[in-house]
């Protein structure tokens, strides 16, 4: 899949995820990859530096936890603003998928 596509929806899925609760870096590539059935595989080196600007710009909040293994994680929380640019972002992106699937999907009058 080209990846330009996954480039304007990684914020909005990101989001979504840490809607759901916190998370590590590598439960979040975990998990996108599993729910898309291995469509999205997000590398780290992708990863960090969203969650960086997403920091950055307030959305999330980052804390550390010590594992099972004794390991300390990083973990992500969305904050309030994080919510709500979640909702912003799913705003958009209905609005972006209902203009694509008008012009991909047609109209039934275009063709009679």
């Amino acid at each position: 899949m080209d990846k330009n596509l996954l480039g304007g929806s990684t914020v909005l899925m990101l989001l979504s995820l840490l809607s759901e609760g916190d998370r590590y870096g590598y439960d979040i590539i975990r998990e996108l990859a599993a729910r898309s059935e291995n469509v999205f595989q997000m590398r780290e080196g992708s990863l960090y530096p969203v969650l960086h600007r997403m920091e950055a710009q307030g959305w999330v909040k980052a804390y550390e936890k010590e594992a099972e293994n004794g390991k300390k994680r990083r973990y992500y929380r969305i904050t309030s603003s994080g919510k709500k640019q979640l909702t912003a972002e799913r705003q958009q992106w209905e609005e972006f998928t209902s203009s694509v699937e008008k012009v991909i999907g047609g109209d039934a009058r275009a063709f009679a």
